[in-house]
């Protein structure tokens, strides 16, 4: 190992509007030395997803990122020296690495992957964007072939991919997006039945006549004005697979909605309910193997957006948050 600097990005101060790239500063230091039942990591690529914004407003499911430090994120990294009997040098792990070059980490909080090629699908579609939308899709939401689908953010890393398991599994998938380009690639190349333009201002509307029978299953990444548009379009005994809440993330302005929403529920009928990925762990490999066969048959097709430069790792998850990116967005290091 050649290298004696360490970049690191650090989160120089928590955001109480929008993000923006001066909440972030660039600092130089040594390379950690790992301890016992550690491994030093070399950081190979940088998940960006919406939830880092969500971090820095407080504790989630994990810790809430603090002010003056190394801005935590999901990395995919090779090890490069190792004080651990679990992981061999040159093994490629996936972790909480944060926005860093190299990274000092417990063995027994990374997961070790097998390698494919491209590596950056280990991120995509069988990292957590796509385990996020197999078991939300389909334990959660239990799609029965036949069934409306509605999904939003459906041009985004999780979306896209829940959308298109959707129609293997013999559903009606109709994607919201923002913007005609990513509504046109929705139904051109990945093969949903109608796309929806949130940004077209007739959300009602254009979603009423793209689900005419209404909604058997709402995988909502959005929350928000999206979900209220959802909510009365629902079938009885429908599904609401809560995954994110981004359009609350970023410093919008006193959050609402959505109205109306337990009246919903009890005459609906409705089960609404929310999920971590980490919960369905125990059964990743059946995961990635259900995703790898649909992959290599050409029936999931895997889009990713990659973005060069540790230094670049603001501006892409403030893009992200801006819905710049079509599939799954990182940062190659």
């Amino acid at each position: 190992m050649s290298a004696t600097i360490n970049r690191q990005i650090l989160l120089a101060e928590k955001p109480s509007g929008k993000l923006t790239p001066d909440h972030f500063r660039m600092v130089e230091g040594a390379i950690p030395e790992p301890k016992d039942g550690e491994v030093l990591l070399r950081v190979r690529y940088i998940s960006l997803d919406a939830a880092n914004r969500a971090w820095m407003q407080g504790a989630t499911y994990r810790s809430a990122v603090e002010a003056n430090s190394v801005m935590a994120g999901g990395g995919l990294a090779e090890v490069v020296a190792t004080k651990s009997p679990g992981l061999a040098v040159g093994d490629i792990v996936f972790g909480d690495t944060g926005w860093q070059d190299y990274a000092a980490v417990p063995a027994k909080h990374l997961t070790k992957l097998t390698q494919v090629e491209p590596m950056t699908h280990l991120l995509s579609v069988y990292g957590v964007a796509g385990l996020t939308a197999y078991f939300g899709l389909l334990e959660i939401g239990k799609p029965k072939a036949g069934d409306t689908i509605v999904v939003s953010a459906a041009a985004g890393s999780v979306g896209s991919i829940v959308g298109q398991i959707a129609k293997i599994k013999g559903c009606r998938v109709v994607g919201i997006a923002g913007g005609k380009q990513k509504c046109d690639w929705l139904t051109s190349e990945l093969g949903f039945d109608a796309a929806v333009d949130y940004k077209d201002g007739v959300l009602f509307k254009t979603l009423k006549a793209a689900a005419p029978d209404g909604i058997d299953v709402y995988f909502d990444n959005v929350g928000g004005d999206i979900l209220e548009a959802c909510l009365p379009q629902m079938k009885n005994y429908g599904r609401i697979v809560c995954c994110g809440a981004v359009s609350q993330y970023d410093g919008a302005p006193s959050p609402h909605g959505p109205r109306g929403l337990p009246g919903l529920i009890v005459v609906k009928r409705l089960v609404m309910q929310g999920f971590i990925v980490t919960d369905f762990m125990a059964r990743r490999d059946q995961a990635v193997a259900d995703l790898l066969s649909w992959v290599s048959s050409g029936r999931l097709k895997v889009q990713e957006d990659i973005i060069d430069g540790l230094e670049n790792t603001p501006r892409a998850l403030i893009g992200l948050l801006a819905g710049e990116n079509r599939g799954k967005r990182m940062v190659r290091v």
